[in-house]
């Protein structure tokens, strides 16, 4: 799909109906964050209603990883299913479903009565994300065909999943301050259930307008043509994809464990802060959680703009990437280790600059891994770097975090939890800093055929 007048620098200027794929994508990668970013801001409200379980408790312990690391794990799964139905059956099919999907499990999520619904409920909403985001990547990657252009797309769409993370902090605040007028649910106004309900709202316009969008040209030439070939899971294991495949496992499973691992600890650990503690009404003091994680997420924003301004300048993919991890692997265990357990202040200047140096490497992949493998394998083999790798390894650092807090120092369950964050943090950065070293470089612009 190209364009009809060239820009300055002699890539082409968008059309309209490109622009309009721009602006849904944005949209759909900002729902994306903006459903996942949900649970630390309601999953300890949630465990001690729903449950009937003390925070710090071994119960309640045990639910908090349940409802990280089941919905990843399907989400894994499933996505991974999912990418090989993006190459079977076209992109702008799977991504219609998914969207469904999850704006579906989203709106009856805070209508649970039960911890087990509100899992099956979560699991199936993270099925929707993993799909949805290797669907929309390898869509987005195929419809422009210079390569300038098609960086600069994914991008600054991808700089939008972030905008989904404030989106829903912003939200939390303002449900906090007037829930007592909204509708009851379940006999009562629950922060946390009109939160999960109002990952309805961004998926509206995604159902309505993304499957009238034009399908990726690049695949239905190829399967109109006969000549696409069919996807296989064995075929991203063979000689000339085997190593791009472990690796780009690896350093996303790096880049989704400091998420989960620590940065989503955060509203957890915050709530034991002496100053949010002082405050003396619960709404207000979700108001500051939120506005914590607001602060996160404005981090992560400046760092995908930063990153969406360097792919096109810097070539080398290492060198792009280790930008962000060198910075990381010093500030984000420091956080976790002074900042998180004494100053509400310093937090927020701290968990900024987290938010900035981890969330940048998610739209690295977005824009990486569609570069690495031809059309026919393309869904397949993201899907595993982000699902395998990412959903199911990477999320399972929030599970190591809780278990390793228990031998962790300190006077509170949040400190021990914090010092833990720290601790996996600087594993899984120095992990991810030592794995570039055999990060392939795409072997040219253009996507491979």
């Amino acid at each position: 799909m190209t364009s009809s007048t060239p820009r300055s620098d002699g890539t082409p200027r968008l059309t309209g109906i490109q622009w309009l794929i721009c602006i849904i994508a944005s949209i759909g990668f900002a729902f994306d964050t903006y459903e996942l970013l949900m649970l630390p801001l309601i999953i300890r409200p949630a465990i001690e209603q729903l449950g009937g379980l003390q925070f710090g408790t071994p119960e309640f312990a045990r639910w908090r990883d349940l409802m990280f690391y089941v919905p990843a794990v399907c989400g894994g799964v499933f996505g991974l299913l999912g990418g090989y139905l993006t190459d079977r059956l076209g992109r702008r099919r799977i991504l219609t479903w998914s969207i469904l999907l999850y704006a579906i499990s989203a709106f009856a999520a805070g209508f649970a009565t039960t911890l087990p619904v509100l899992l099956v409920l979560r699991s199936a909403k993270f099925v929707g994300v993993c799909v949805e985001f290797v669907a929309a990547t390898a869509w987005l990657a195929e419809l422009f065909d210079d390569p300038k252009q098609r960086e600069r797309v994914i991008g600054w769409t991808q700089a939008f999943s972030s905008l989904g993370g404030l989106m829903v902090s912003s939200m939390a605040r303002v449900i906090s301050s007037t829930s007592q007028s909204l509708p009851s649910i379940q006999g009562g106004h629950d922060i946390w259930r009109y939160i999960l309900i109002s990952g309805l709202i961004p998926a509206i316009p995604l159902i309505v307008i993304r499957p009238f969008l034009p399908e990726s040209p690049v695949w239905r030439e190829k399967k109109a043509a006969g000549t696409l070939k069919r996807p296989s899971f064995g075929e991203i294991f063979r000689p000339e994809h085997r190593r791009t495949t472990i690796v780009t496992a690896v350093i996303f499973a790096c880049s989704l464990g400091v998420a989960f691992g620590a940065i989503q600890q955060t509203p957890q650990i915050a709530r034991d802060l002496a100053e949010v503690k002082s405050i003396a009404t619960p709404a207000a003091r979700e108001g500051v959680i939120s506005n914590v994680q607001q602060i996160q997420e404005f981090g992560g924003l400046i760092g995908r703009i930063i990153l969406a301004l360097l792919v096109v300048r810097i070539t080398s993919q290492r060198k792009l990437l280790r930008i962000f991890l060198i910075p990381g692997l010093i500030i984000v265990p420091f956080v976790f280790i002074y900042p998180a357990v004494h100053s509400l202040a310093m937090l927020k200047w701290g968990i900024f600059f987290a938010g900035l140096f981890t969330v940048a490497q998610l739209s690295f992949w977005g824009n990486y891994l569609p570069r690495v493998y031809p059309t026919h394998l393309r869904g397949t083999g993201e899907s595993f770097a982000a699902n395998i790798g990412g959903r199911m390894v990477g999320t399972s650092a929030a599970l190591i975090t809780t278990q390793f807090a228990a031998f962790m120092p300190g006077g509170s369950p949040a400190t021990k939890l914090s010092y833990a964050a720290a601790g996996v943090a600087l594993l899984v950065f120095a992990i991810a800093l030592v794995a570039t070293f055999w990060l392939p470089q795409p072997a040219q612009e253009k996507l491979p055929e």
